[in-house]
């Protein structure tokens, strides 16, 4: 005789998405920052004209934005996951993931604004 097991599945299932999405955000970020070591030592700048000479190159400015946003959705997957490991009331996580979502979204917006001001 077989007995069949029967399973309630909970929860999102991001897990493979997720973990290619937080493999591929450390990656573009890993890239970003030995490019950046690499300018920074051809160029060792030891002023503010130096630093804005080199972040003047809108290629740099590009590059730059990329790397903040791989590091926003890199932390944002790490952050909900945690949330949705930790915090079992519901409407207290919801309220969490949307403080967190405006945090990093501000902090984005401002970061282009200082990449391009």
């Amino acid at each position: 005789m077989v007995s069949q097991v029967n399973r309630t599945v909970t929860g999102a299932h991001y897990g493979l998405k997720d973990w290619l999405i937080q493999r591929i955000t450390a990656v573009l970020m890993v890239v970003y920052l030995l490019i950046l070591t690499i300018i920074i030592l051809i160029h060792s700048p030891q002023d503010y004209v130096a630093w804005k000479t080199i972040f003047s190159n809108q290629w740099l400015r590009i590059a730059s934005f990329l790397f903040l946003l791989s590091l926003m959705w890199h932390a944002w997957v790490g952050i909900r996951n945690i949330l949705m490991d930790y915090i079992h009331n519901t409407s207290i996580r919801l309220t969490l993931q949307i403080l967190v979502i405006l945090s990093l979204l501000f902090y984005l917006v401002w970061s282009v604004e200082i990449l391009w001001s």
